[in-house]
């Protein structure tokens, strides 16, 4: 990661930390999850700081970025990056987004098309509203204070288990980030949520829906839908892979990703 810089800057009211590969190369901004961070993406750069300045940002609540008591709906979030973009000066980045990250770029995307060269959604958390109240109903905050009391060890190895197929580099990254997010940002599960097909056919900007085959949030009947409602959306489904599709099959994904980026080179 020679030549790497990290830096924080004010954004929306907060201090967003992020991490950069830098040069004078066209840029593209990566979007984490819930519970993740910028540093999660870090195997992906490496795969694309030859060509792009790729910038990683801690979305508020993790990691190094401020962790306010309010404020984690997705229009926060998005208002975030807008104003990350802003204060870095970046021209026309591409945008791309995981789970929490995808609806975020997808709202980024669907508001400041001018601003973007592109957009890719990797398994955003599009979810109608009764799945939306499950999920926020669930246990999953309660999950998260209880792993932030454990031993990292005892995590690690269920993590080992659970995601057998993911690098040792990528398992790391995630455990560390866990114990990096505030509970706060578990606000951002309380529904409603914006309006994912609303987002879609709203969408004026060259764009890929990329989802995997075994439990994706976005299943592939709705994936095609999606795809129907907006000719500028193109969808690829990566085989052996969930939620986590970045992470579960990295080769496959980064490949497609570079192919997506080298169709919309400025």
């Amino acid at each position: 990661m020679a030549g790497w810089t990290t830096g924080t800057c004010e954004a929306n009211g907060i201090d967003v930390h992020y991490l950069r590969t830098g040069g004078d190369k066209p840029s593209v901004v990566l979007l984490h999850g819930l519970t993740a961070n910028g540093a999660c993406w870090i195997p992906l750069a490496r795969k694309l700081e030859k060509d792009y300045d790729v910038v990683m940002p801690d979305a508020r609540g993790h990691r190094y970025s401020d962790a306010p008591e309010h404020g984690y709906r997705y229009d926060d979030l998005a208002a975030d990056v807008v104003s990350l973009i802003n204060a870095l000066e970046l021209t026309t980045p591409v945008l791309l987004g995981h789970s929490m990250g995808g609806m975020t770029a997808a709202v980024v995307a669907s508001r400041n098309p001018k601003r973007l060269r592109g957009l890719i959604l990797a398994d955003p958390t599009f979810l109608t509203l009764q799945r939306q109240r499950e999920v926020y109903k669930s246990d999953v905050a309660d999950q998260h204070r209880q792993i932030l009391n454990r031993p990292k060890e005892d995590l690690l190895a269920e993590i080992r288990v659970r995601h057998s197929r993911r690098t040792q580099e990528i398992i790391e990254l995630f455990l560390q980030a866990r114990f990096q997010t505030s509970i706060h940002a578990f606000e951002v599960l309380a529904p409603p949520n914006p309006n994912y097909v609303q987002l879609i056919n709203t969408l004026d900007v060259p764009s890929l829906l990329v989802v995997g085959d075994i439990g994706s949030v976005v299943s592939s009947e709705v994936a095609a839908e999606l795809a129907g409602l907006n000719q500028r959306l193109g969808v690829v489904q990566i085989a052996e892979a969930g939620h986590g599709v970045p992470y579960d099959q990295p080769e496959r994904f980064s490949a497609i990703v570079q192919t997506f980026l080298r169709s919309v080179s400025v």
